[in-house]
């Protein structure tokens, strides 16, 4: 789960973090209100949505006085941003956050995340932070250093010292540099975040570490343990669909093709979808509803599927394990029935009460074309949607 810049800096800031003084917006009417925050000649003005490369599409505005910032307020809220990560339809941007400004000396980079492939804690720096670190990434990779520690209870000094290096601070900005560090990991730790990024980190000419953006990323998983940061959650930043589904218990990932899937199990899910661009088409989604969902379960992932527009046929691929075969055939009966069912259907069933849920599958009287295996439900969901 994601959450916004100025929910990001709150957490921080409880952790004695440095960030600049600034206060969120959904209505214009509250920035007279709290303006008296700011103490900054110059204000900044951001866009709250969840995705990077805001500056770059005209999503942070730098402005001298609350009649400049009024207006870039009315001008950026309710604009649609287009970022890299947005895609091509962008995001609306539905509340504002607006901060003091500081002298920045230099601009680094700095983040915190779960590493799978090694199981272990990366901490991610360089000296070139800012709008441009994707670039860096790529032209200039010699200026990212990356260092990974076992889980443990604090980060070890000498690790901070690599870390850090890239920044070449003062000596005596160490101490700060070393709270920041342990900090952002016992955020990461107690929090059940995935990764925790800090772009800018600056060095003001007043000699502070200063985090100008943050941005965190929770594992949904453990949500369940921090009621406090799963009410931090904008279902507006999210696809609705994604929304619903969570709401259901169920597993659902929008993807841009037009092959709706609906299987038992995230690796069967995985190679659902892999099959189907072997054979030449994309998945609209990735969608698992478990080992042991339910007719109710089924049916709703059912409808999921359907109210995606790009979607132009469905693959229900199930192995029978846990989740009965009969109990998957009557959800979808009984979902395909109430929304009309108007696109192909290929349905491949095997394991517990197979027979069972192909008998329910005829008896429905509905359009379903039978598979023997994956390859064969692949190659055939391909075919009736050319």
């Amino acid at each position: 789960m994601n959450i916004h810049e100025h929910q990001a800096k709150e957490i921080l800031k409880k952790f004695r973090i440095n960030i600049p003084n600034g206060f969120s917006v959904i209505l214009l009417d509250e920035i007279d209100k709290k303006i008296a925050l700011i103490k900054t000649k110059k204000i900044v003005l951001k866009a709250q949505i969840h995705a990077g490369g805001r500056g770059k599409a005209g999503g942070i505005k730098i402005v001298s006085s609350t009649k400049e910032l009024k207006n870039e307020a009315q001008k950026l809220l309710g604009k649609n941003l287009i970022t890299p990560q947005t895609g091509a339809k962008g995001r609306e941007v539905k509340r504002l956050y607006i901060e003091e400004t500081c002298e920045i000396e230099k601009e680094f980079y700095l983040s915190c995340l779960v590493d799978r492939s090694s199981s272990k804690i990366a901490f991610i720096s360089s000296s070139e932070g800012g709008m441009d670190i994707e670039d860096v990434s790529k032209n200039n990779p010699e200026k990212i250093i990356t260092v990974k520690m076992n889980l443990s209870k604090n980060v070890d000094e000498a690790l901070i010292k690599k870390i850090i290096e890239p920044f070449k601070i003062p000596t005596k900005l160490f101490k700060d540099a070393s709270q920041l560090i342990q900090a952002i990991y016992k955020i990461l730790i107690e929090k059940d975040a995935n990764l925790i990024e800090i772009n800018p980190l600056v060095l003001t000419t007043k000699g502070d570490l200063l985090c100008l953006d943050a941005k965190i990323n929770f594992d949904d998983n453990a949500l369940y343990r921090h009621p406090d940061i799963l009410s931090l959650r904008d279902p507006n930043e999210e696809d609705p669909n994604e929304t619903e589904a969570s709401k259901h218990g169920l597993s659902y990932i929008k993807l841009e093709g037009k092959i709706g899937c609906m299987v038992n199990g995230a690796g069967l899910a995985m190679a659902t979808m892999d099959i189907i661009k072997l054979y030449g088409s994309e998945p609209a989604n990735f969608l698992d509803v478990g080992g042991g969902a339910s007719k109710e379960k089924v049916s709703a992932a059912f409808k999921i599927l359907l109210s995606d527009k790009n979607v132009k046929g469905i693959l229900i691929n199930i192995f029978g394990g846990i989740m009965r075969c009969d109990i998957l055939a009557q959800g979808v009966v009984d979902a395909a029935k109430e929304t009309n069912l108007q696109v192909p259907l290929v349905i491949r069933l095997a394991g517990t009460n197979v027979k069972l849920g192909k008998e329910i599958l005829k008896k429905s009287n509905l359009e379903i074309i039978s598979a023997e295996n994956l390859s064969d439900a692949a190659k055939k969901v391909i075919e009736v949607t050319k």
